[in-house]
């Protein structure tokens, strides 16, 4: 990894899940020293969900996983770190089909259980030769710790990232544990990179698919850090059923809402720590639009201001250029009014009804700017819409990381 985030947070003590094995190997898809392949096995009947990039040009990974979710079960995961093996055809197929052949035989089930993710550089078919040494010596080699496998599954992440959380359903403590991988390319329209969560609750995969939808929305599809959605962002949510609760089956059921609950706070806190880890990025910023037509023209306007290369270069300078956040909520594309518009930084107005604030004094505004921590916000005054949304900073760190990223 390269020099960690400013922004970063220290990996947290991750529970057991029953159910869940994860494992790592070093299958040296590129010349690095390090563990670049992953693997999770998973106990049989366990329930999943995706939510998968809507990039046209997405990776078979994503293809497969996407078909594989619709049959709601899966017995094992295998993330490749180092090579996307996106937009590399036939070749490109051939290498997940052995992998996924591979491990179905190893596990005694369907190759349709077998989820594969890869992340890299893209237009390189993933070497077979590699990945099926890389395979067979995750399959036997030790059990790692949930802090190992984050680190495994990143590229040009500067530190591992992982959540939990838990909820009671149905008299029984269910745990989540999640792990993710994100720093550059993140502009999602479903997820965000390649995210996991891994939770014990007994639950249908239908029902869980629903909540995952559900909490995508407000998560992972509300976060970018240079407006590039990447051809292979995944987000998968695992449930093993050994916490021993009545299958959740429908929101009707007890416990339902305390599960989506948890999902939904795990979901966020992975996707803040993507922005977090963002390619040289120096401050997190928080947008909270308010005042929208509807909650989604909220969440547009948010996006908006936060994938800005003008908006993100002024806070980098610390510049409280308000204007910049005009000029974002305009081109939009939805519903707004200049007269109507109230914009603040921090807790401090800069601007109301159209014009700056009389008794506007910049300087708590510039204090403000000169932290880590950024909070713009946005009144369109039009309706009961509102949503947050989170990026970072534009720095020459972006620059540099991703002119030499071949390299």
């Amino acid at each position: 990894m390269t020099e960690r985030s400013p922004l970063a947070r220290p990996f947290p003590a991750l529970p057991t899940i029953e159910g869940v094995t994860p494992r790592i190997a070093r299958a040296r898809y590129k010349e690095w020293d390090r563990c670049d392949l992953t693997y999770v096995a998973l106990s049989e009947g366990t329930a999943v969900a995706g939510v998968f990039t809507r990039n046209v040009c997405s990776s078979t990974e994503v293809e497969l996983g996407r078909e594989s979710a619709a049959g709601g079960r899966a017995r094992a995961l295998i993330v490749n770190a180092g090579n996307s093996n996106a937009f590399t055809g036939y070749r490109g197929r051939e290498a997940v089909d052995q992998i996924r052949t591979q491990v179905a035989a190893h596990l005694g089930c369907s190759i349709d259980e077998v989820f594969v993710s890869s992340t890299g550089v893209i237009g390189v078919p993933l070497p077979q030769d590699k990945a099926r040494a890389g395979v067979d010596a995750a399959l036997t080699a030790a059990p790692c710790t949930w802090e190992q496998a984050a680190e495994t599954i990143g590229t040009t992440d500067t530190f591992a990232k992982g959540a939990t959380t838990s909820a009671i359903v149905d008299g029984r403590t269910v745990r989540l544990a999640g792990i993710i991988k994100g720093s550059g390319m993140i502009a999602p329209d479903m997820a965000t990179m390649l995210g996991y969560v891994f939770t014990d609750v007994a639950i249908e995969p239908a029902l869980l698919q629903q909540m995952l939808d559900t909490c995508n929305r407000a998560s992972f599809s509300c976060i970018t850090v240079d407006g590039d959605t990447s051809t292979s962002d995944t987000v998968l949510v695992f449930a093993t059923g050994k916490a021993g609760n009545a299958p959740l089956r429908t929101m009707d059921d007890p416990g339902a809402d305390a599960f989506l609950s948890a999902l939904d706070d795990i979901c966020g806190q992975l996707a803040k720590l993507v922005v977090r880890d963002g390619e040289g990025a120096r401050k997190f910023i928080e947008i909270a639009v308010s005042g929208a037509a509807s909650d989604e023209s909220a969440r547009r306007v948010g996006l908006s201001i936060a994938n800005s290369p003008l908006v993100k270069t002024a806070i980098a300078g610390e510049d409280a250029n308000w204007g910049r956040v005009v000029m974002a909520v305009g081109k939009a594309g939805e519903p707004a009014d200049r007269d109507r518009l109230a914009i603040r930084f921090g807790d401090i107005w800069v601007a109301k009804d159209g014009l700056a604030v009389e008794s506007y004094d910049e300087t708590p505004v510039a204090d403000h700017l000169r932290g880590g921590e950024i909070r713009i916000g946005v009144d369109l005054g039009l309706g009961d819409g509102k949503a947050t949304v989170w990026t970072c900073d534009l720095t020459h760190g972006y620059i540099s990381i991703n002119a030499d990223y071949r390299s």
